[in-house]
């Protein structure tokens, strides 16, 4: 090969390099939020599992529209204030919702903007203001006491709750399945980029827990094949008293069922000390 070709193919590999920088760059929120995997459209409905609710339709601060539900317990033990994760929406919760009926809680989960029904584009700060409305629903219009709510989330809905929990003051706070922050994830996952240089999008829940002083639960796999089991060790290392972990086998996203009753069992134990 000449000199020329030489410089040629090295050229091409550092245009294709910048290009795929800038793509990086400017579409992590395409890469982060999914709320079209496997589909925005909201076909199950929690009547489905024989669970009653109540379709909410919040406002958020900036005028945005979301959709939501509110399941409604028996002798209600407390409300779970649903934070999901990054694809689908509410409606490919119906395991979870079920499960804390079963245990005798309330749960409230709504949609993200850009996620089913709501209006609007995702957004690491749109998110922020998306879960202040849901709280605000729930103290204000339903004069829950914020000692009887218990934040809720999983996978990059952990990170969501987490910042809630540092405006507020909920009766705990339980982190599933979670990343230490999206720097973090996005250079274990493109250790051929400089990730931690390109990211704009944040969700530091590592740094946000020393501003938690709510009891945390933090729960995770060591199967997790999306989330290393090491983000969650490092986030209960994070996390203030009182503190506590739960372990699971299985995936990302069946880990909770797939524990069965050690999953059950471990969450009733944590809010039955905490949640009066």
């Amino acid at each position: 090969m000449t000199m020329n070709g030489v410089v040629r193919i090295l050229l091409i590999c550092v245009f294709g390099y910048a290009l795929l920088l800038t793509f990086v760059y400017f579409y992590q929120n395409r890469l982060l939020f999914l709320p079209d995997i496997p589909s925005r459209a909201v076909d199950n409905l929690p009547s489905m599992v024989n669970l009653a609710y109540e379709p909410v339709e919040l406002l958020t601060s900036d005028k945005v529209r979301l959709d939501g539900w509110f399941i409604p317990a028996p002798k209600e033990r407390g409300v779970i204030l649903f934070c999901h994760g990054n694809a689908g929406n509410i409606s490919h919760r119906l395991d979870s919702l079920l499960l804390f009926h079963k245990m005798g809680y309330s749960t409230f989960i709504f949609d993200y903007r850009g996620y089913g029904r709501s209006q609007g584009k995702p957004s690491e700060s749109g998110t922020y203001l998306d879960v202040e409305a849901a709280w605000r629903y729930l103290t204000d219009k339903r004069s829950i006491a914020p000692s009887r709510i218990i934040l809720f989330g999983r996978s990059l809905g952990a990170a969501i709750a987490t910042h809630q929990a540092t405006l507020h003051s909920p009766g705990a706070l339980i982190l599933e399945s979670s990343f230490t922050s999206v720097p973090d994830m996005a250079a274990e996952l493109y250790p051929f980029l400089p990730a931690r240089l390109l990211s704009r999008l944040d969700y530091n829940v590592h740094q946000l827990l020393q501003e938690v002083s709510c009891p945390v639960l933090v729960v995770h796999s060591r199967d997790d094949e999306i989330i290393p089991f090491k983000h969650g060790r490092a986030l209960y290392a994070a996390a203030n008293e009182p503190k506590q972990f739960l372990e699971l086998r299985g995936g990302h996203n069946d880990g909770f069922l797939l524990a069965g009753q050690i999953y059950i069992q471990g969450l009733d134990n944590f809010l039955s000390e905490w949640i009066e």
